[in-house]
């Protein structure tokens, strides 16, 4: 089990990648001297996790590493890794003040 912190930088739709498989990806970006962007997926019932979550929102998301093998028309053999996240806790949403424009 792995964890990380970050902002939520990008949120997609929910894809049906199979009759029993669907799939969210989702971007959060790190913080420190040196910002990392990191995509994720959530598979399953676990899409739901990034329905109440908006952009800009601080999270932790605890996830699984995982890597699989593919050959290629070639012959070459290729390594994916996926971070499956499993779980996401909200740290804090962005600051919103009177001034803002939004109110």
């Amino acid at each position: 089990m792995y964890t990380l912190k970050g902002e939520l930088k990008v949120i997609n739709d929910t894809r049906q990648v199979s009759d029993k498989f669907k799939l969210r990806e989702f971007v959060l970006t790190t913080e420190g001297d040196y910002p990392q962007v990191i995509q994720f997926q959530a598979s399953q019932d676990k899409t739901e996790l990034l329905d109440t979550l908006k952009v800009g929102q601080q999270v932790e998301v605890f996830f699984n590493l995982r890597g699989r093998e593919w050959t290629n028309a070639e012959g070459i053999v290729k390594v994916f890794n996926t971070l499956d996240a499993w779980k996401i806790d909200l740290l804090s949403s962005p600051n919103t003040t009177s001034n803002d424009p939004a109110f």
